[in-house]
């Protein structure tokens, strides 16, 4: 397939999974890793900034210690992740040496994202690694993360890097070609779908649900990822991670694969920043006008539109924004908090000083300026 991405290529996000990078009892595939690092060495080596995001440290701590499976307490995990972190990235800083290259780790929990301080700090420090002709290497920080902190899988913590930097490309490494439209492991009549300009409910009825023993993620993990990168503006490509030369023709717009079309242009920091966010106070539920407006007319969400408030939260704080069937829309900073938008929901402008009297001061609920919203 080839494909015109339409502007240049110049920031490059490449994820591993755990099972392109570990044989079927978890233990490292020194040979995948080898051409991991060659093609992101190659493609660095024309000029490109690469970060390269990857799973893997579970994984090889189960090797290193000679289990056969993930342990099941969180405890467990974290140790071996902290044991598996280490033999990863000596690996890594190895293989990456021999092309004369050098790395910087960096480990993520999702309060690094979600923290606008933090969230800054994480963006200016990737930079800075970029700016030094190093090439930064992502995982999440299992070793210290629970449920509460987890991104969960890095299928989305690549996209979430990925509009935090401003990529223009992701590329998913994974051990099938790309999205197919039916499981290929079992189903033979399966069909790759080389181009998905918009994620509709049909599109996620392609993926499975089940990564490998030693991972975490599956299809599905990498659709989310894909609406997470389109809706930053980033084209996203899942590939055969097993294929040699693929991050390389990827990047030239030339390979086999599933690519996911961007229908954003970039998108300013703060509204990347509320997309981000994944921890909304509450959120909102809209009626179908108001969901054209801002999908289609990018208007500002007006009280009118609004049909019920869900959860407590003060004013400044950010909600989600759903339509009626409770899908989320998109991401904002609300003006009021909940027992304002209560009093004030289905009502029309001119009508919003005689109900909240001397706490009137905005005509709208949320402010396009102050709104991120999702492909659909």
């Amino acid at each position: 397939m080839k494909i015109d991405y339409g502007r240049e290529i110049k920031r490059v996000i490449v994820k591993v999974g755990t099972s392109t990078l570990t044989h079927e009892n978890g233990t490292i595939n020194i040979e995948k890793m080898e051409q991991l690092v060659r093609g992101v060495a190659d493609i660095s080596n024309k000029g490109y900034e690469v970060i390269l995001v990857s799973s893997g440290a579970v994984g090889a701590g189960v090797g290193k210690l000679h289990k056969k499976k993930k342990p099941s307490t969180l405890p467990e995990k974290q140790a071996v992740a902290a044991i598996g972190q280490v033999t990863l990235m000596h690996l890594y800083e190895k293989f990456f040496g021999e092309y004369n290259k050098v790395v910087g780790q960096i480990l993520l929990t999702k309060d690094d994202l979600v923290n606008r301080k933090r969230n800054l700090n994480a963006k200016n420090t990737l930079l800075a690694l970029l700016q030094l002709g190093a090439i930064p290497i992502i995982n999440e920080n299992d070793t210290v993360a629970v449920d509460e902190i987890k991104v969960g899988d890095n299928d989305r913590l690549a996209a979430y890097v990925s509009a935090l930097i401003d990529a223009d490309l992701l590329i998913i490494l994974s051990d099938i070609d790309g999205l197919y439209t039916t499981n290929p492991a079992t189903c033979k009549d399966g069909v790759l779908v080389e181009k998905v300009e918009k994620i509709t409910a049909e599109i996620e009825s392609y993926a499975g649900c089940e990564g490998s023993s030693f991972g975490t993620g599956g299809m599905m993990t990498k659709i989310q990822a894909a609406k997470i990168g389109t809706a930053a503006g980033v084209f996203v490509v899942i590939g055969n991670g097993n294929e040699k030369n693929l991050i390389s023709n990827v990047v030239k717009g030339d390979f086999n694969g599933t690519v996911f079309i961007p229908h954003n242009k970039k998108i300013h920091t703060k509204k990347k920043w509320l997309l981000l966010s994944s921890k909304p106070k509450g959120s909102v539920i809209i009626d179908d006008g108001a969901q054209e407006a801002l999908l289609k007319d990018g208007k500002s969400l007006l009280p009118i539109g609004i049909l019920e408030v869900e959860g407590i939260f003060e004013a400044d704080s950010v909600i989600s924004i759903k339509n009626t069937m409770g899908k989320e829309i998109g991401r904002g900073i609300s003006y009021y908090n909940n027992i304002n938008i209560l009093k004030i929901k289905g009502v029309k402008t001119k009508d919003l000083a005689k109900i909240l009297g001397i706490e009137y001061e905005f005509d709208t609920v949320i402010h396009r300026d102050n709104m991120s919203v999702i492909n659909m």
